[in-house]
């Protein structure tokens, strides 16, 4: 394949589409589960907006207010509700779901495929754990499924947002290989947050 940098705006929205149309990431893949180091197992699941239930979306949510409600609250924008609901609920959306050996959702990740300032790239818009479920490599492992889905189907990068008053998050990232991306917010903007990235070339 051609350097990504030679090619067309044209090939690059084609490499983002065929990526779009498979509607099970997993399938391809051959993701089905994951084993944690203490021994438990955890099946993977994978659902697009259209297939994926309210009882899904609501757990989404109530996770989301959980892990970083607190994040925002300090922050002038504060938590928005309707907001980070009407972001979860967006007709692309995707959902890795993570679930114990009771069928209980434990944690997930909030993706799409799509063009971002030239790039072809996998967007991931939420990745969270059940505090219960974290340091197990959970996280870890979903975020290397999306990096695996990236390569598979040749796109450049990985991105993703994150609040500057995260720093747990910052660190989990950082120490996965993402590093501010160069369209992220400079000193001189005051932004809350910042775009980290991680190329999935060479």
């Amino acid at each position: 394949m051609a350097n990504k940098d030679e090619l067309s705006q044209g090939a690059k929205q084609r490499l983002v589409e065929n990526a779009a149309r498979a509607k099970n990431p997993l399938e391809t893949l051959n993701y089905q589960s994951f084993k944690a180091s203490s021994g438990e197992e955890f099946k993977l699941i994978c659902k697009t907006k259209s297939d994926a239930d309210s009882k899904l979306l609501k757990w989404a949510f109530k996770l989301a207010e959980t892990n970083v409600g607190p994040y925002y609250k300090e922050l002038k924008m504060g938590w928005q509700p309707k907001i980070k609901n009407a972001d979860l609920n967006k007709n692309w959306a995707r959902y890795l779901v993570a679930q114990n050996d009771k069928k209980e959702n434990v944690a997930y990740t909030m993706f799409r495929f799509d063009m971002d300032h030239g790039d072809c790239v996998l967007y991931c818009y939420e990745m969270q754990v059940a505090a219960e479920y974290r340091r197990k490599g959970l996280g870890k492992f979903i975020m290397g499924i999306l990096e695996h889905c990236a390569r598979h189907w040749h796109l450049e990068k990985i991105m993703l947002t994150v609040l500057n008053n995260n720093e747990p998050s910052i660190s989990f990232f950082k120490q996965l290989g993402y590093v501010k991306d160069e369209i992220s917010p400079d000193v001189l903007e005051e932004a809350d947050y910042q775009i980290l990235s991680k190329s999935m070339l060479g």
